[in-house]
């Protein structure tokens, strides 16, 4: 990338005083996502309640959470949220028989009907930019509206995030590395998911 071009993760000590609640909140570690948002105060600070929520999972709960950001970081392509994802996704109990599992969304034998669901309308919202009539009243069979609108919210999130990450290539945070299973690589992502380069 052109020098002039890139942005890069902010050091802690460049960041501007508005943020001292963020560095607060995390514990005086930010990751390497929010040191990059970090070249844009406002922005991440009006960030930070919607992305606080999103990783909560919301009315979803943080499991289903989990599951819509993996299935999302497969469709954006986006190496950080996976690898970051995965490792929230281990805390929470999920299986890596069910990380890996996620990789071939709602249709994939093994899902209760709920969760897949859940994947198939991620895929939807990707493919179509809503739900349509029959998936939605599907979805209702499972969620309430809340959880049908926080599923759209927390898939917006990280598309948000992803076309940060893919834009500046952003390393995934050698500590969240560290506790990564070893076989769970940038390398073995991008195989499976490789991003084609545009051109213009």
């Amino acid at each position: 990338m052109n020098d002039d071009l890139r942005v890069l993760p902010l050091p802690i000590a460049e960041w501007d005083p508005s943020l001292k609640n963020i560095v607060d909140d995390m514990h005086g570690s930010p990751i390497n996502v929010h040191r990059l948002m970090a070249n844009h105060p406002a922005l991440l600070q009006a960030w930070w309640n919607f992305r606080n929520y999103s990783v909560d999972g919301g009315d979803l709960g943080r499991r289903k959470g989990e599951l819509v950001i993996l299935r999302v970081a497969t469709r954006v392509r986006a190496w950080y949220e996976w690898g970051a994802h995965v490792e929230r996704a281990l805390k929470v109990g999920i299986s890596r028989e069910e990380i890996e599992r996620v990789k071939q969304g709602g249709e994939a034998p093994g899902w209760e009907v709920s969760e897949a669901m859940l994947l198939r309308a991620v895929d939807e919202l990707f493919e179509d930019y809503g739900l349509s009539e029959r998936t939605h009243a599907r979805l209702r069979e499972h969620y309430t509206a809340r959880q049908v609108m926080d599923l759209m919210a927390i898939q917006g999130a990280y598309v948000i995030l992803a076309a940060m990450i893919n834009t500046w290539d952003l390393e995934l945070d050698a500590t969240t590395q560290e506790k990564l299973p070893a076989d769970i690589t940038r390398e073995q992502f991008e195989r499976e998911y490789p991003r084609t380069p545009r051109k213009g």
